[in-house]
């Protein structure tokens, strides 16, 4: 079969394949059915503040996926192109690419957790303590240079169209897992995919629970690569460290200016990798050691401590 070579005229298209208008009313009857099963248990899932800097930070990446949408296109179309191999688009190509796309959001997502640079993209979605379907709003809108995790999909031979529709699937996938509502799944479910039980230990900031579960539809990469963690007690959402604001501007590019700040008193290049590839929250300038006491030191360290263990221990399982 011959291979189709993309152009700009397939943008269009993407209209088409574009499958988030259809969820949107889905979406807006399970917030509503959510903060009702609260109201009338008692719970407090929802609220205000919380919930208009989600909806804030959903908007501005609303904005910036859509004026981003000819770049990504364009390089994923650049590269499907010169690639001299093409998967075909037939059923199961789909499923091929909806697996690859799902690996690579693994490794985007854990890295995220484990260097500085990526998870200043990330923590805006962990600056939460409540947990609700509305938490799925909170991505940052740097979130786009992540990318970069994903070029192995065009470059495996998928094209753009058929990439565009999966890594939708995979995003509308997230959205249901962000809830207190639903305990647990049938045990095999919960062996192969992510469930909300998996995903509220992933938003937890107690100790057992830090960085685990990045699975983002498969929470088989976790159990394979030593990050699953099972959920026990009832999380404690939210960052260890809790940002008392709910400015989405703010929650967005908190990160960003603390990294700047440090890079400035950054004696070496050494530091400055330090500081922007070692763990969030790593110690590394005499600066930072004059702002931390003691026992978040200790803190940090341990998660440092952790997070190298972990990476040893899926090198070996590797």
């Amino acid at each position: 079969m011959e291979k189709e070579i993309f152009t700009f005229d397939h943008l269009e298209k993407l209209d088409e394949h574009n499958i988030m208008p259809y969820a949107i009313p889905l979406i807006i009857i399970c917030l509503v059915v959510e903060w009702g099963l609260g109201m009338y248990r008692k719970r407090n899932y929802y609220e205000k503040k919380d919930f208009l800097a989600a909806l804030g930070i959903g908007a501005g990446n609303a904005i910036i996926g859509g004026a981003l949408k000819i770049v990504v296109f364009t390089i994923s179309m650049v590269i499907y192109n010169e690639v001299p191999w093409a998967i075909p688009r037939v059923w199961w190509g789909f499923i091929v690419c909806f697996i690859a796309v799902d690996f690579c959001r693994y490794w985007a997502h854990r890295i995220s957790h484990e260097q500085r640079l990526w998870w200043a993209t990330h923590v805006t979605h962990h600056s939460s303590e409540k947990m609700n379907f509305a938490i799925s709003f909170r991505t940052s809108w740097t979130t786009p240079i992540k990318f970069l995790f994903f070029l192995p999909v065009p470059f495996l031979g998928f094209d753009p169209l058929t990439f565009f529709i999966c890594h939708q699937l995979a995003v509308l996938y997230q959205f249901w897992v962000h809830t207190e509502i639903i305990k647990k799944m049938p045990a095999p479910f919960e062996y192969f995919f992510v469930t909300p039980s998996h995903h509220r230990v992933h938003h937890g900031s107690d100790v057992k629970y830090l960085d685990k579960n990045y699975g983002s539809t498969f929470i088989i990469w976790d159990r394979m690569f030593g990050t699953f963690q099972k959920e026990e007690e009832h999380p404690t959402y939210g960052l260890t460290t809790p940002v008392k604001s709910y400015n989405p501007v703010y929650l967005v590019f908190h990160e960003w200016v603390d990294i700047w700040h440090d890079l400035k008193h950054a004696k070496s290049p050494k530091e400055v990798w330090a500081i922007l590839f070692k763990p969030p929250g790593a110690v590394v300038t005499e600066h930072q050691r004059s702002k931390l006491g003691q026992p978040e030191q200790v803190l940090v360290a341990e998660k440092a401590e952790k997070i190298e263990v972990e990476q040893v221990k899926a090198a070996g399982a590797a």
